[in-house]
């Protein structure tokens, strides 16, 4: 198989992202403490987001809406004013959070565009990831970026057909089972699982054990060399 194109997540393939909505989490739940214990909290929380990706999809801003809304939920209505604005303090701290990239990947980037046109696919707001893709200083190494509302089949259809030369020829690598490897092997890629240190509730998705076009990873360093020798 002649592979042209390798598409690529941003959030927790190329830089940390997880970790800081967790910080702001653990903040949230101390604010609210005094209203429900922290199980509630996360629940509480995890059910408010859900219920409004449809709505403000994937990102901080969405994030940060749902920790106020579910505030306003608990306290009856009457969030304290401090609480909100510690919650508006808390978004715009993660919009400006340095971006970090993980171990291996300008290398590994490096090397697979000496082969492949690289096509960034990514969900979340388009301001801040265009923002943290300018500041991962990665960007003059992708042929084209895609920020997407959501990670299907047809996405992945769309993409490498428009950027490649269709989904048969192309791989997708990402930290999500549910987003970055099933849709694409049901597109007819190839799909590359690399983990993250903590994945969030919505990611997590059975592994395609078995799939002939699938594989798993321990570190984005080592991508080069499996599509060389599995594609």
């Amino acid at each position: 198989m002649n592979i042209t194109t390798v598409g690529l997540d941003a959030d927790d393939t190329l830089w940390h992202n997880e970790t800081i909505f967790r910080l702001t989490h653990d903040r949230f739940v101390a604010l609210l403490a005094d209203h429900a214990d922290r199980p509630t909290l996360e629940a509480r929380l995890a059910e408010t987001e859900t219920r409004n990706l449809r709505l403000y999809g994937y990102g901080v801003k969405g994030f940060t809406l749902s920790m106020i809304e579910t505030a306003m939920e608990l306290t009856g209505g009457e969030a304290p004013a401090s609480v909100v604005r510690e919650i508006l303090a808390a978004g715009r701290e993660m919009l400006a959070h340095p971006v970090e990239t993980l171990p291996g990947v300008d290398e590994a980037l490096a090397a697979l565009s000496e082969s492949y046109r690289l096509v960034l696919v990514t969900k979340g707001d388009l301001l801040d990831q265009e923002r943290k893709l300018a500041a991962s200083g990665l960007g003059d190494l992708f042929a084209a970026v895609e920020i997407v509302s959501e990670k299907d089949r047809r996405t992945y259809d769309r993409v490498f057909a428009r950027h490649g030369t269709g989904a048969d020829e192309a791989v997708m690598a990402g930290n999500s089972m549910k987003s970055d490897v099933l849709p694409a092997l049901a597109a007819g890629a190839w799909a590359v699982h690399i983990p993250y240190a903590v994945t969030w509730a919505h990611e997590i998705a059975e592994a395609p054990e078995g799939h002939p076009r699938y594989g798993g990873l321990v570190s984005i360093s080592e991508l080069p060399a499996w599509i060389d020798s599995n594609c």
